[in-house]
């Protein structure tokens, strides 16, 4: 999924000045981007005071949207560098094309985990006929400089494992958790698991003490750690931390996020995560020049333009919280 925002501005993230080394509770607050016509989401990463959660250093929170009479997801081609995108579905379906020639139809709970590595560009939309709701999650997460230029390529997982407890059900996208891990390829140590809590659970979580963790709230209430999470909020955890407490006093679904803290410092902007300005002028120019990250053929419309750089300088670390 693409960063629509036409105003975007290079944001530095990554390093360990932002990671929390203790177990701590800062709720973040979703800001509001529309995407096409018909879908507005909550973006709660990169946040004004969060930048990344591990290698995780973007999320979009979007629905449950009725798009019974509406295009639904409409998002034209568009590229990425430096990072892999994950597409994540509780209700409808996204029909994924890319510059590698893949074209897969997302459905709920189904992985579709896009490694741009080096240059890859990709549509996403709702097919012509398609479900009434549309509802998920959007996520990408950096690649280290190590793997940053591999070449790029696309995985579909329909069936991925199970973590279950009394009233907890965990589908694992990617890493490992209490010993099962996701077939997704991953490029540093992290984890993404999509919990589902019936109604009066009441458990324990394991977790890895050198991680930091958020928990994004995608249906109905749970406590984490105590902290009541609404849909479209996010609880980071910070780091130190051998389990999770979880309550539910009915149906709720969440998505736990995790990893090493990210030691390298990145620059974002827009759809591309290089490490340095001059990298993300250049990929701009290659993108707007038709070189380098390839075509998407079957879409039905004009690629995305890529917006302007502001002319100012990166901000200081210091100053991005």
């Amino acid at each position: 999924m693409s960063n629509l925002d036409r105003e975007a501005v290079p944001s530095l993230c990554g390093g360990r000045g932002f990671v929390v080394a203790e177990p701590v509770r800062e709720l973040l607050s979703p800001r509001h981007v529309r995407l096409g016509e018909s879908t507005e989401v909550r973006r709660l990463l990169p946040n004004l005071g969060r930048r990344m959660v591990g290698a995780w250093c973007f999320v979009d929170h979007y629905g449950p949207d009725d798009i019974a009479d509406e295009p639904g997801m409409q998002v034209p081609p568009h590229p990425h560098m430096g990072l892999q995108t994950v597409s994540w579905l509780h209700e409808g379906e996204v029909l994924h094309r890319d510059s590698t020639g893949s074209l897969q139809t997302i459905r709920p709970r189904q992985l579709g985990l896009m490694t741009s590595g080096r240059a890859i560009s990709h549509s996403e939309e709702s097919p012509r006929s398609h479900a009434r709701y549309l509802h998920g999650a959007q996520l990408w997460v950096a690649l280290p400089d190590v793997h940053r230029h591999t070449e790029p390529h696309f995985e579909f997982h329909a069936d991925l494992p199970l973590v279950t407890a009394p009233g907890l059900s965990a589908t694992l996208l990617l890493g490992t958790l209490d010993g099962t891990t996701s077939p997704g390829t991953t490029y540093t140590p992290l984890v993404g698991a999509d919990l589902t809590l019936t109604g009066g659970t009441d458990v324990r979580l394991p977790l890895e003490r050198d991680f930091e963790y958020a928990v994004l709230s995608m249906a109905g209430e749970a406590h984490v750690d105590g902290v009541p999470l609404v849909p479209g909020s996010m609880l980071y955890l910070g780091c130190g931390r051998d389990e999770l407490p979880l309550r539910a006093d009915s149906d709720a679904g969440l998505m736990l996020l995790g990893g090493e803290p990210f030691e390298e410092e990145l620059i974002m902007f827009w759809n591309w995560i290089g490490r340095s300005q001059e990298e993300i002028e250049q990929a701009r120019r290659d993108w707007m020049e038709g070189s380098r990250f390839g075509e998407v053929k079957g879409y039905d419309g004009a690629p995305l333009s890529a917006p302007e750089l502001p002319p100012v300088p990166l901000k200081p670390r210091g100053r991005l919280r």
